[in-house]
């Protein structure tokens, strides 16, 4: 098949247009006539990642966050992403991502199943199709009232992840609870807005959360990595079902830090 036939495939789900103004998805290297027998997918097109995709005989990479996101001036050997472009390129391997579209049309509801949230409306709307309103998030009640240090371990058994960092009161109870998988400190306000009392997310900052926890909101960073692999494995279900004779591989979970 083809990396045009397989974008078409991606993209009558994952339309590009649902993307944020300032992100970069699509084909980001390589040629829309490349034949394509078998994909790679992963979070990040980090080293590593690349390296196991070559090692592997992909033919092409599919991640969930872009490895270029503004403009490139120069793509040489003497800096981490240009080596990385040029290593993909030399091996003819297309590299295509889907970030912001696929967490407007997938990953919010997504995440939100992984913890059995009931009710559900998105968080921060960004788009109506159909008179379905689509977005960043999804706020909605637990199965029932939990005391939020449970409410953390069940976060870390739902997404298979060690540890996470709690903002609040651990023996307060949370019913309402929003989620937003990646960095969730613009939704902060929308979460508040909607009565959500406890909002989990990732990369949030210490004033973030104590501002949060003020307000009467706990906040459990996941972790960018801890929330978003969800991702790759969804993706590899997703490719596996819809293009028949091509092998998806997934790469597996590996969190960029430890906690030691």
């Amino acid at each position: 098949m083809l990396c045009k036939d397989i974008m078409a495939v991606i993209e009558d789900s994952y339309a590009r247009e649902y993307a944020m103004e300032w992100d970069n998805v699509g084909l980001l290297v390589g040629r829309t006539d490349k034949e394509i027998r078998r994909i790679y997918v992963a979070l990040d097109a980090v080293d590593e990642v690349i390296i196991e995709a070559v090692n592997l005989e992909a033919d092409m990479l599919v991640t969930h966050h872009p490895l270029i996101f503004g403009g490139m001036k120069q793509i040489t050997n003497q800096d981490f992403i240009g080596r990385r472009v040029l290593l993909m390129a030399r091996r003819d391997m297309a590299y295509y991502a889907m970030h912001t579209n696929y967490d407007v049309v997938r990953m919010a509801q997504l995440s939100a199943d992984y913890l059995k949230l009931k009710e559900q409306e998105v968080l921060e709307v960004t788009c109506e199709e159909a008179g379905q309103e689509k977005g960043l998030g999804q706020i909605g009640y637990l199965e029932e009232p939990v005391s939020l240090k449970a409410c953390c371990e069940g976060v870390k058994k739902a997404f298979s992840i060690e540890a996470v960092r709690v903002f609040g009161d651990l023996h307060r109870t949370v019913r309402k609870a929003a989620i937003c998988p990646g960095s969730g400190k613009s939704v902060i306000r929308d979460a508040l807005r909607k009565g959500a009392d406890v909002l989990i997310t990732g990369d949030i900052g210490h004033h973030e959360g104590i501002d949060a926890a003020a307000q009467g909101m706990a906040v459990i960073d996941a972790g960018h990595y801890g929330l978003e692999h969800i991702f790759v494995e969804d993706m590899r279900q997703y490719l596996t079902k819809k293009l028949a004779g091509v092998e998806v591989i997934a790469a597996p979970v590996r969190h960029p830090y430890m906690n030691i």
